[in-house]
């Protein structure tokens, strides 16, 4: 083993930790015995969640590809590929793995480089954790018992000044180069601040070469297809019986994917069962039935997309003919992005 991977290992080592804890912490007041009484008692709302679980990810793979054509002649099928392998591989391995491969071992596939597709890939995170806050504030207000009033209060402000960030991101970015790199001189620590710099120039630079149009239909997109994501949530819960008011199921599609920040395992478990049972529970579900629940959703969307993702990228290295193997890959790239 390498000093590289030796140092990768240790970097994994408290993402384990802390999904460990998240999962211990989720069940340690768990009925055991009443979660043989939790059962799917309307099968039927399994086949809705596989409808829109399609419809949500086939509606990511078109997003990504609009603004990867801002740039590049890349094809739709090669987008979904890329990014349903780089999905998988960021569900079953470390350290972000699959947005690795995406920014550097497809760039070919995609008829383009590194530096443009990372910079779609933070654009990609900025539209998601946008629509994620939006719908976790808007969740709060109605029968939720997760934070004080006061705290939704400040949550909603909090909200207000980021939408309002977002919108003037997507409208005028290309005007925003100049001033972000004058404020970020001002501050401390240049290796980070550079860091920043680099990521934030290369976001613009994405959003700067996307007309306008089409940089609102990208954030209604993104809109649809987290809706598409909440619907998965709604028919788990319905095909499961789940009792909790309406809005649980949503407040659990925003809590648990926000979760994703947290730093964990590959496929954030731990984080993802803890904060969509305490939505559920918030909403009035009871504490086993929610946990099943949350345990439902997660294996369900991780399993079947992982599971594309892997068919894609098997067919598509059948095809292809003679390449290196993956762990070749994934050595071969870069210790961090740029």
């Amino acid at each position: 083993m390498t000093p590289q991977q030796r140092r990768n290992l240790l970097k994994t080592i408290p993402g384990f930790l802390i999904s460990g804890f998240f999962l211990w912490y989720t069940f340690r007041s768990v009925n055991y015995a009443g979660l043989r009484q939790v059962r799917l008692v309307e099968p039927t709302w399994m086949l809705v969640a596989i409808v829109f679980l399609v419809a949500g990810y086939t509606l990511r793979s078109h997003r990504w590809w609009l603004m990867m054509r801002a740039s590049s002649r890349a094809k739709f099928s090669a987008c979904a590929r890329v990014l349903m392998t780089s999905f998988a591989a960021n569900n079953i391995m470390p350290l972000r793995i699959g947005d690795f491969l995406r920014v550097f071992s497809y760039a070919g596939d995609l008829d383009s480089t590194a530096p443009v597709i990372l910079s779609t890939v933070v654009l990609e995170r900025v539209l998601d954790v946008f629509t994620l806050l939006l719908l976790f504030v808007a969740t709060l207000g109605r029968n939720s018992t997760l934070i004080s009033h006061k705290t939704q209060i400040v949550a909603r402000v909090l909200l207000l000044g980021v939408s309002g960030a977002v919108l003037v991101l997507l409208l005028a970015a290309g005007k925003l180069k100049s001033p972000f790199k004058k404020l970020l001189n001002l501050l401390p620590h240049p290796g980070l601040v550079g860091k920043i710099e680099a990521r934030l120039v290369s976001a613009l630079d994405a959003i700067a070469i996307i007309s306008l149009p089409v940089r609102l239909a990208l954030l209604l997109e993104s809109f649809i297809l987290w809706a598409c994501e909440g619907m998965i949530f709604v028919a788990v819960a319905r095909a499961l019986g789940i009792v909790s008011d309406w809005i649980g199921p949503w407040g659990a599609l925003a809590f648990s994917n926000l979760s994703y920040l947290i730093p964990s395992s590959p496929g954030a478990v731990g984080t993802f069962e803890f904060t969509a049972k305490l939505a559920m529970v918030s909403h009035g579900a009871a504490e086993t039935p929610a946990v099943v629940f949350a345990l439902v959703v997660h294996v369900f969307i991780l399993f079947t997309v992982t599971a594309a993702g892997g068919v894609m990228f098997l067919s598509h290295r059948a095809r292809r003919g003679p390449h290196p193997s993956l762990s070749q890959e994934v050595q071969e790239l870069p210790v961090e992005l740029p």
